[in-house]
């Protein structure tokens, strides 16, 4: 029997299972890290105009970038002191799909960029690869909800 997605024999595992096993999958061994520093690592997978956004960021702006997932490309521009992160239509960045919770994370301002808190999500908030509770971002750190990677990017990178 065949997957009926991507057409790999049922008995080997496909690309399909591994997407669904990595996001619920709490060992971090199974889960890719990102890549390098804040920027340099990341400006090989960003575009012209993504890297247009980052270059001319505010100084206590930032921006988390969809990287992997629905909707891959989209920006949220993180500037109020609170933004709330999930698959409620009323969330400040809306996530549409079942892997995330309704309501999911929260990002609050901090002194130099934001946090992100878990709210008691069921699949969980991951940061770098490691389930968190609460913890500070910094560029270029891989924020993981669901079957979403975004990258988080601050306006004063160096």
């Amino acid at each position: 029997m065949r997957c009926s997605t991507c057409g790999v024999e049922k008995s080997t595992p496909c690309a399909c299972s591994n997407e669904l096993t990595t996001t619920l999958h709490l060992n971090r061994a199974h889960t890719p890290m990102p890549v390098g520093s804040a920027f340099q690592g990341m400006d090989e997978n960003l575009t012209d105009e993504e890297r247009t956004v980052l270059r001319g960021l505010a100084a206590q702006s930032a921006v988390l970038i969809i990287q992997r997932g629905p909707s891959a490309g989209s920006r949220f521009l993180l500037d109020a002191n609170e933004e709330s992160v999930g698959r409620h239509p009323d969330s400040s960045i809306f996530l549409d799909d079942v892997s995330v919770s309704r309501k999911h994370a929260l990002l609050t301002r901090q002194e130099k960029g934001f946090a992100i808190a878990d709210i008691g999500s069921l699949n969980g908030t991951y940061v770098n690869g490691d389930r968190v509770e609460k913890v500070s971002l910094h560029s270029g750190d891989e924020v993981r909800i669901g079957k979403y990677r975004l990258i988080y990017f601050t306006g004063d990178m160096s």
